[in-house]
């Protein structure tokens, strides 16, 4: 039978729509909507739940991203977000989770899509962010990227103006990159948030008398003084050394150098140090007296000079018994030290050991012939009077 026009009209209008149906998918139902947002809460309870069991079975303070149950901790608040891109708190559940684990770029990712999303975020979690954003400076600052470093530190101080470490290392930044008007300013906002920190006293004036050194001192000198901090000595004591080459009149990279060169027993250094320290204007009266005794340890060796001015303190102190012992210990360690000898032979004279008293005078005079009290206390001491 042949088609008339409407059932033709109709088979070609039902073939139209069905194509358009095809096409076009379909548009969420309210019953997909509301699945979806049970998965990504089912997804972020799960997160928490894992982040509970994590801090359990771990020991505190060793979170990483390799741990098994932080790993699934952070799949879980991924799966959250992903479901719902818009929560704030499933954005800021993965924030948190890789902050605590450490995984400082993705936590500043995932921190910057928590703010967009809520930008009226309260300090906590700015704070947060701010820890993030620490540890990404100093690691920069520990592969010798100092401008990135700086970047970081200052991101920090915006998300948390009472951040000490920021503050401190903003400075420090600032300071060996030759800003030296803006370390200042850091340095005193360090102080004023952290006034008993004498280290942070001691960056301050030097902040304030950098200009005089150049960028290369002070650089060297503040790296120094991080490796002393973290005890790393010898690295240090090179530091201190290659800021007192790069400006001769920094007295306190020459100080320093000279105090941990007799810490570390390296008398030559020290003796360097305080030479050079000494010809400049204004030496204190500790500085005179480390000179002396680095010129004293090179010749008779540090120990024996460490040991016998210890036992002068003693002396002085009125414990001449312990003062005998550490001038005899001095003598024992190097023979060849005349001063020890005579006051060995001084404290034995005192407590009436004449005998003593002139086997020591004469272990004195014998090694400086020139010591005329000697010569003279010996001739009593061998007389018994």
């Amino acid at each position: 039978m042949t088609p008339t026009r409407l059932t033709l009209t109709l088979t070609l209008t039902a073939a139209l729509l069905g194509h358009a149906a095809a096409q076009t998918a379909p548009a969420p139902t309210p019953t997909s909507l509301l699945t979806q947002t049970q998965g990504a809460a089912q997804a972020a309870a799960e997160a928490r739940d894992l982040i509970l069991k994590a801090r359990s079975a771990y020991p505190k303070g060793s979170a990483n991203i390799d741990q098994t149950l932080w790993k699934q901790a952070a799949a879980a608040a991924e799966t959250a977000v992903s479901a719902a891109p818009g929560n704030p708190d499933y954005l800021k559940l993965r924030a948190q989770i890789y902050t605590e684990v450490g995984f400082w770029r993705q936590a500043e990712l995932a921190w910057n899509a928590y703010f967009r999303a809520a930008p009226a975020a309260g300090t906590a979690e700015s704070q947060q962010a701010a820890t993030v954003q620490y540890n990404l400076g100093y690691a920069a600052y520990t592969r010798n990227m100092p401008d990135q470093a700086a970047t970081f530190f200052a991101a920090c101080l915006q998300l948390d103006p009472n951040s000490v470490p920021c503050a401190t290392w903003a400075a420090r930044t600032a300071l060996e990159a030759g800003n030296y008007t803006q370390a200042q300013t850091l340095y005193a906002r360090a102080v004023t948030l952290n006034p008993a920190d004498k280290t942070l006293t001691y960056f301050q004036g030097l902040a304030q008398s950098a200009g005089r050194y150049g960028p290369a001192a002070t650089r060297a000198f503040s790296r120094a003084y991080g490796d002393l901090d973290a005890g790393r000595k010898t690295q240090a004591l090179a530091g201190f050394q290659e800021a007192a080459r790069s400006a001769p009149n920094f007295a306190e990279a020459q100080r320093e150098a000279g105090r941990l060169a007799l810490e570390l027993g390296n008398t030559q250094a020290a003796l360097d140090a305080y030479t050079a320290l000494n010809a400049l204007p204004s030496p204190t009266a500790a500085d005179r007296f480390n000179l002396a005794l680095a010129t004293e340890a090179q010749q008779y060796g540090l120990n024996a000079v460490q040991t016998h001015r210890a036992a002068y303190q003693k002396y002085t102190a009125g414990d001449k018994t312990a003062a005998e012992a550490g001038f005899l210990a001095a003598t024992q360690q190097n023979p060849r030290y005349a001063k020890a000898w005579a006051w060995l032979g001084r404290t034995r004279y005192e407590a009436k050991n004449y005998a003593g008293a002139a086997e020591a005078y004469t272990q004195a005079v014998t090694l400086d012939p020139t010591d005329k009290s000697s010569a003279y206390y010996l001739k009593l001491a061998q007389q018994g009077k």
